[in-house]
């Protein structure tokens, strides 16, 4: 008999305390006029984001051809000073001496001996 109380006594279907949570989602209560207001709110830092967004764009792109100008500028500088190279190679497979060689060789001489 003792056991048939025990079981009628645990046959409540609640769960336990440490199950209960609560639930998700939005908690009842909101109203529509502030729903309005935060909607309103949302769209203008919506905005204001994008604009942030385009501008942080705008100096990354500007950057960034900045630095593309500056490397065209190099290349075109080491097009230029390969071609004088060059240019001295074909004078010395001639069996002239370019002019500037003997200014250069002085120079990085000048260099080593220091």
């Amino acid at each position: 008999m003792e056991y048939e109380q025990m079981l009628v006594g645990d046959n409540d279907n609640s769960p336990p305390p440490a199950e209960r949570k609560e639930k998700r989602g939005r908690k009842p209560g909101r109203k529509a006029s502030a729903e309005k207001v935060d909607v309103k709110a949302k769209l203008e830092r919506s905005r204001q984001s994008a604009r942030e967004c385009r501008a942080r764009k705008k100096l990354r792109y500007q950057y960034l051809e900045e630095l593309v100008a500056d490397r065209e500028k190099a290349v075109i500088e080491l097009r230029r000073e390969l071609g004088k190279y060059q240019g001295w190679i074909a004078d010395l497979d001639a069996g002239r001496i370019p002019e500037g060689l003997q200014a250069v060789l002085e120079e990085v001489g000048a260099l080593k001996s220091e």
